[in-house]
């Protein structure tokens, strides 16, 4: 495993795992699914021949409201998954994934719905020589999400229970190196649960009110990078700086509004452009077109403990070579160490085209 994704997965790992309350309950469940790829773009039409299975086993820590973040979600576990797909094409092999990921409660606690994000290890990446047909991974170590949505029936039998609904894996190595066309998994999934306790309840502890959080505008200060291609396969990787300032204002304990702007220092598209330039004249590109980029954004962050999920929405204001178009888009994680400093996964995308994953360190004033 290359450093990238040791960081990757490491920084994951704290996110969700650095809680210091006390420990009071562990289950594990284990489930088997079968479903197709989506045809999401038809670049990969010739890559879905047959139906992808496989098992998702997953190891959860729940929660009983000693934080209170835990009540605000309505006392969601955290916890580690692992997933084995096999693709049934031999052009895209198998899929191994380790992840990070928290369970919510809706409807009684029966429907339980879970987002896990971590690294995957496929056995058949695109190869010039061996696999030049696989265009949707282009990379060993791929970025992963998936999402469940299952009935969720806990302890019916001596802490034994059962879990049955659907899944949607995501497999992208986020631009990282080309080709990325990438994969979506849907799947019909069935498995069972296990309490390590036994079943034993525990009361959740309730909190009827509490203060209402008021904060000033808040500024923030976030330097990102990393390394990503272009789409022209062997173009090279090239190194990437982000740097953005926004205000953010809190809503209330869960969410705050953002509003900034990004200088965008991306240097694989100082090779794109002199490709492009030299190659396609009938593109109207020049080798001394401007690579940077600015943009403004609008965004949210969504408060959970030392973690938060941001999204934000961004128009590019400077952009004097076109790529992808004016409108892009971020998603990510963010870890607070302390009242002001945090540290920053993102996936930058214009639609569903990945850009880059970034890595950012940021201050909160």
């Amino acid at each position: 495993m290359n450093w990238k994704c040791f960081l990757f997965l490491s920084l994951l790992g704290t996110l969700c795992f650095s809680q210091d309350a006390e420990v009071k309950k562990h289950t594990l469940d284990l489930s088997q699914f079968y479903g197709s790829v989506m045809l999401h773009n038809t670049d990969i039409s010739h890559l879905i021949t047959n139906h992808p299975g496989g098992f998702i086993l997953g190891y959860n820590r729940k929660t009983y409201g000693s934080k209170e973040w835990e009540e605000l979600y309505n006392y969601p576990d955290y916890g580690a998954s692992f997933i084995y797909q096999d693709m049934n094409n031999p052009t895209l092999g198998q899929n191994y994934g380790l992840y990070a990921h928290y369970n919510f409660y809706f409807l009684k606690r029966n429907i339980q719905f879970r987002i896990g994000q971590g690294i995957a290890y496929t056995t058949k990446p695109y190869d010039r020589e061996e696999n030049f047909r696989n265009n949707a991974y282009g990379s060993d170590f791929l970025s992963s999400t998936f999402l469940m949505l299952n009935y969720h029936k806990e302890n019916i039998i001596s802490g034994l229970g059962l879990k049955t609904g659907v899944s949607v894996i995501h497999y992208s190595n986020g631009n990282f190196r080309a080709p990325n066309t990438s994969t979506n998994t849907f799947a019909l999934n069935l498995g069972l649960t296990y309490d390590l306790d036994g079943g034993e309840e525990l009361a959740y502890i309730r909190t009827p009110d509490r203060e209402k959080v008021t904060e000033p505008v808040r500024y923030n200060l976030i330097l990102r990078g990393g390394l990503n291609e272009s789409d022209v396969i062997g173009s090279g990787q090239y190194g990437f700086f982000i740097f953005s300032g926004y205000a953010d204002k809190r809503l209330g304990r869960k969410s705050a509004i953002q509003v900034g702007a990004d200088v965008f220092f991306s240097n694989f598209l100082k090779e794109l452009i002199r490709f492009q330039a030299t190659s396609f004249p009938e593109m109207d590109v020049q080798p001394d077109d401007d690579y940077k980029r600015i943009g403004v954004f609008l965004g949210h962050e969504l408060f959970i403990n030392k973690v938060s999920v941001i999204t934000q929405l961004g128009y590019y204001v400077y952009y004097p070579f076109d790529f992808e178009g004016r409108v892009y888009n971020r998603v990510g994680l963010k870890r607070y160490f302390g009242k002001q400093w945090f540290g920053a996964i993102t996936l930058k995308s214009h639609g569903a085209a990945a850009e880059a994953v970034e890595f950012g360190m940021g201050i909160r004033l």
